[in-house]
């Protein structure tokens, strides 16, 4: 049996991981309340987004010419796919989970377009490591975000992304990045994001309306549609130039598309970090009791072989 001073010594580590570990559990249920209302806020708006620009690819009473380069279908040869991942880890299964997808989706991908030219944009330090150990060509990296995404920190994402499309550096942009279901559950997700196109949106909306909880009790309550179709377009008369409107416009909504998936790994990232340090405070509660309960039976075991020695002693000197 292990000495009692070893037992003391692993019980003294694991009651400090525990310490660690319960800190770090209550830091991250206190990020997490936050960023969840934040991206949960962000919904309405990223509805209205997406509605708006499921209708602006509709548009019939428009030339070819006046329509932005973002809402032109053109022939794909390069293909931009952006990895939303943590900066920091400690998260249990969050950036695993999204490196399977995107591995998945890698490989139907060559599979079924052998000729296509991928390049990657990292968001988050483990993103760009996981990336950069793959050896994938990582045309640019964006880390240190911050804990709360700020509109400032996602445009910067944005015009890079959007900017290399109109200079055709891309003809294609897939993001991979979570999207925030529950406090325990985490969804990752790929989504297209350039060009816009109408069934595309409509799908990202799919995907963003929520299954569970007062506002899915709601929607089903009043039977409300988010998912555009294409028999409820709406039409718009755009003044006074429609290609300069358009080309602000669509701008703006992809910088709103972006941000609200970054909220959305925001919220997801802090959620199973909390989950993870909840779980490892459990286990480490769990050692300690079985460390204690070891560390009482080898004490008590060398007591007993302490006194059995005396006694055995005392008996020899008596004879």
């Amino acid at each position: 049996m292990e000495s009692p001073q070893n037992i003391k010594k692993r019980l003294k580590s694991v009651n400090n991981i525990g310490q660690i570990t319960k800190a770090m559990e209550l830091v991250s249920a206190t990020k997490m309340r936050k960023s969840q209302e934040i991206a949960l806020a962000s919904r309405p708006y990223s509805f209205a987004a997406l509605d708006l620009l499921a209708n602006l690819t509709l548009l019939e009473n428009l030339k070819k010419e006046e329509l932005p380069e973002l809402l032109r279908q053109r022939k794909v040869s390069k293909v931009l796919f952006v990895l939303v991942a943590s900066d920091k880890g400690l998260a249990g299964a969050f950036n695993s989970s999204v490196f399977r997808k995107f591995e998945l989706h890698m490989k139907r991908d060559e599979e079924k377009y052998p000729n296509e030219e991928h390049l990657f944009l990292a968001v988050g330090e483990k993103s760009s490591a996981y990336l950069t150990k793959k050896g994938f060509k990582i045309a640019k990296k964006f880390v240190q975000a911050g804990d709360y995404t700020t509109p400032e920190d996602v445009k910067p994402i944005t015009d890079f992304i959007v900017q290399g499309y109109l200079d055709k550096k891309w003809d294609r942009v897939v993001i991979i990045s979570t999207h925030f279901r529950t406090a325990l559950k985490q969804e990752p997700h790929i989504r297209r994001f350039l060009p816009i196109d109408f069934d595309h949106i409509a799908d990202a909306i799919r995907e963003i309306v929520p299954e569970r909880g007062k506002f899915a009790e709601l929607i089903k309550e009043q039977s409300i549609n988010f998912v555009p179709t294409r028999a409820d377009v709406k039409d718009y008369l755009i003044e006074p130039s429609a290609k300069k409107v358009l080309e602000r416009l669509v701008k703006h909504l992809c910088f709103m598309q972006m941000y609200h998936l970054v909220l959305e790994a925001n919220a997801s990232e802090h959620s199973a970090r909390r989950m993870a340090m909840k779980t490892a405070s459990d286990n480490a509660s769990d050692l300690s009791v079985s460390l204690n309960l070891q560390y009482n039976k080898s004490r008590q075991s060398k007591i007993t072989t302490e006194i059995s020695e005396i006694s055995a002693g005392a008996e020899a000197q008596s004879q």
